[in-house]
Formats: C-alpha cells, structure tokens, sequence
C-alpha cells in the first residue's frame, strides 16, 4: 500500500524471515466479511513488483525513537521518517523451555509438531481457541487428551449449545476429504536446520493462516481414526518428566474408554502432565495452544511506549503509538480507541490485513497533511474460518461479549446441517454465529449495522420456513 502511494520514497520491510506471507485468492463476501488464503512467498518476489521496496532479513536489536533510527542483530543502522510495528505476538507457552511443550503459532512451529505426532502415541492439547480446535480435529492415529479451562470446546468462538452442535463430527470415523491446500511453503536453501529441537518454538515465525493444518500429515503411530478425551474446566497444574514422576509415586491414568475409567497406566511416557482436576497423564509431548502476547519485547529498551492492559502497543484511531511517527498494526498492537457498540479487538489474521492496509492509508495522509476517516472495517466485527469441515462466521458481538445480563439469544439448529444463533439487545441484533451454510450473513450483517427494531418478528426472524433474505435485502 505505501509502496503504491510513494513510488519515489524507499520502503524498507524489516523482517527476520526469509520468506514473507502474502494474501492470495482474496474474496470480498459482503461489505465486512472477506476470504483469503496466506501464502508464504521468497520476499524478491515483493521486491520485483515494488522496486522501492527493500526487504532486510535480519531482527530488530533496538528501536532508538528519539533518534528516528533502528539498529538491526547484523550492525547497521537505519534512519526512518515514519515507522510502523508489525511484529505480530508470540505464543503463549503454558511452561518456557521444557523440551516436551510445543507451541504453535506459526507454519515453522507446525512443521516440528508433524515431526513430532509422527513417532507419538498419544498427545495432550491445552488450550481452546482456533488453533486447538483444528488440530484436535486433524489429528488421527494418536490419543489426544484435550484439556481446557472453559465448560466447553471454541470457547473464543462461540458458546456451549455450538459446540454440542460440533463434538459428534470430533468422534466420527469417517472423514470427509480436506479439500486442496492451496498454500506452499518456501524454505531458503541452508535454511533447514538438522532435526529441530522441540522447544525452536521460541523463534518468532509468521502467525498461521486460517488453513494452516492442510497439507500437513497431522497422523500418529495408531491405526484408529479418531480418539479424543475432553478434560474440561482444569488447567495444567505441573508438569513432570518420567524421573520426576516415578519419584513421586502417584498413580497416572490410562486414556478413558468410558466415562468411569480410572485404570491406573502401566505405560511409561516421557512427560506427565498434572491437571488441577487432580488427574494425571502420561503423553508423548504436550501442545500449548492457549493464545498468544504481543511481541512488543524488543521495541520498549528506552522508549516510553504506553500499552494496553494485554500488553500490547497502544494506538489510537489513525493506529498511531504513543511516541511520534511510530505506528502499529496486527497483534502487536491495542485499539484503544471508543470503538464501534458491535465491533472489538481479537488477534486474528483478518484485522492484522485490515490494521496494515488502514495503518499505511494514515501514514500516508499524515505525510501529506490530509485528514482521513476511519476505515469501514472497523464498524462491525466479521470474521469467517472453517471448523470440523464446517463454514463457521461470526459477527458483531456473536457472544454476547461485554453486553452482561441485558440481552437474549434465538437457537435454531438443525443436527449436522446448520447452526444459528443470534444476539439480540432491546429488539436490536447485536451478533450472529452462523455454523453450515446458512446463506444469511449478508442479511444479518445489514441487521447488524443498521441497527433496525426487529422487535416485530419475534421468534419468526428465524424461522426456516420464512425467507428472511427477502424482507430484508
């Protein structure tokens, strides 16, 4: 974008990868809700298409904001009239460096996860956002404990009735067959390194795209398809290696086949996970799926950066930090300004691509003294993904999130086709989940922005025999 707007000025990309992600196959679906795939390409490429654009591959040491100056690992210093922080965030590990917890984050962190699943037996996940949604339901061939501290799975995504709707297809044999993958992965020649350690998760990779489990072999040792045990509202209480555990001589417990099992393990495993629900577990390794923190790390020695509660870098509403010509967009950074009643911050790929593309329209006007109006993305929260094969979008504020007691959902559900559910506030539709192909985002995406009384229709708003579509269109 800001390579388009000043073709004479130089750009230069700072990045410690080799490789840069870049959007392709994108699809506009309605005014707010749009679909891409993320590519991981060589960065020449960017660099042919914008000749003022240079891509230095090497990490940030320090930020000198006073000075307008970046000093990079490799020596060199460069100067800079604007700047904007696109350092993404890094995964939050449930323990730092045990060599048996592995973070994902990023396709460099899911490549040493398939190497891993292909010699294990069984695995525990933590965690209940998207990654650990998807890789739960990839997985085949390994015993996976699921451990979370929510009541139920997709927590971030939606509420307890959607994940009823979602847990048969966990424990169905048959798969349906992943569609294509359409995304490569380039690695540099020299780049490889021998036989990665578990615990290389540190190294800051991109973040993962919303299919990043295609066109990976996510099977282990086992011949069954499918064999998932829930663990809900517990967290990881210790983790133990095998000398630690035979030491304390407690008992850890065999995959539950029914509910009442409680056999004690006679296997050995190399690492024993505690849960604060008293039991314990024997696995291959364990995979920390629970979140990510802004990577503002190497940008705050000597300057005076105000951040948000999560840790992030704070920016208002032309994504401006609090010191002067530095900008931030994507997971490093925290909105913090009034935002729309139905749209809120969440680190995901879709408003990294929109902060950055708004982030470098308000470098520009600023540069060129012009005043400019906030980006229409930004007025309603929309975000579409796949879960367990299903078509799953989410707008404005789908759980209900920050409305307290002062509102009502409307269910409709229809067993392995459709689920959806609608947040209403004082005859006014607030948010939407919409699981299957349901054909009503764009509708409850206008109900949503234009804010309209539909006290009138009661129950019938979703009633399937009644096509919503054409009253409202």
């Amino acid at each position: 974008k800001l390579a388009m707007e000043f073709p004479s000025e130089d750009i230069f990309l700072m990045t410690a990868s080799p490789v840069i992600k870049a959007i392709t196959n994108y699809k506009q679906v309605s005014k707010t809700l749009e679909e891409f795939d993320v590519e991981e390409q060589p960065s020449s490429l960017l660099e042919q298409r914008y000749p003022n654009i240079k891509v230095i591959q090497s990490r940030v040491k320090q930020l000198k904001s006073d000075e307008h100056k970046i000093l990079t690992e490799d020596g060199k210093e460069y100067m800079y009239e604007k700047l904007c922080l696109c350092a993404g965030a890094k995964p939050k590990l449930i323990y730092e460096g045990n060599p048996y917890v592995l973070g994902i984050r990023d396709t460099d962190s899911a490549q040493a996860f398939q190497k891993n699943l292909a010699q294990s037996e069984r695995i525990v996940v933590v965690g209940n956002g998207g990654i650990a949604l998807e890789l739960v339901y990839e997985i085949q061939g390994c015993e996976v404990i699921w451990a979370i501290k929510d009541k139920a799975i997709g927590n971030t995504f939606f509420d307890a009735g959607a994940a009823e709707f979602l847990i048969p297809k966990l424990t169905a044999e048959k798969r349906d067959t992943p569609i294509e993958c359409k995304r490569t992965k380039y690695t540099m020649e020299g780049s490889e390194e021998k036989d990665r350690s578990l615990a290389a998760s540190d190294k800051l990779g991109s973040a993962l795209g919303p299919d990043w489990h295609e066109g990976l072999c996510l099977k282990g040792t086992k011949e069954f398809s499918h064999k998932v045990h829930i663990e809900i509202l517990c967290e990881v209480k210790k983790i133990y290696l095998q000398q630690e555990f035979m030491q304390l001589q407690r008992t850890a417990l065999t995959f539950p086949k029914e509910e009442k099992n409680v056999e004690p393990d006679e296997v050995l495993w190399p690492v024993y996970v505690e849960l604060t629900n008293g039991k314990i577990y024997g696995c291959n390794f364990i995979v920390s799926a629970t979140g990510v923190v802004p990577n503002v790390k190497p940008f705050l020695d000597g300057n005076n950066f105000a951040l948000g509660e999560d840790g992030g870098l704070k920016v208002d509403k032309h994504m401006h930090t609090s010191l002067p010509d530095v900008y931030a967009a994507g997971d490093i950074c925290t909105a913090s300004w009034e935002p729309s009643p139905v749209w809120h911050q969440m680190r995901l790929w879709t408003q990294a691509r929109q902060m950055g593309w708004y982030a470098a329209k308000c470098m520009a006007a600023d540069a060129l003294g012009e005043s400019i109006d906030m980006d229409f993305s930004f007025e309603l929260f929309a975000h579409v993904t796949k879960f367990f094969n299903y078509k799953v979008v989410v707008l404005g504020k789908y759980n209900a999130q920050g409305l307290g007691l002062d509102h009502e959902l409307m269910l409709r559900c229809t067993k392995g086709q459709e689920y959806v559910k609608v947040v209403m506030q004082n005859g006014r539709m607030m948010g939407a989940v919409l699981i299957g192909e349901t054909d009503l985002e764009e509708t409850f995406e206008n109900l949503i922005l234009n804010q309209m009384d539909l006290s009138a229709y009661g129950e019938d708003l979703l009633n399937p025999d009644i096509d919503i579509e054409d009253y409202f269109d």
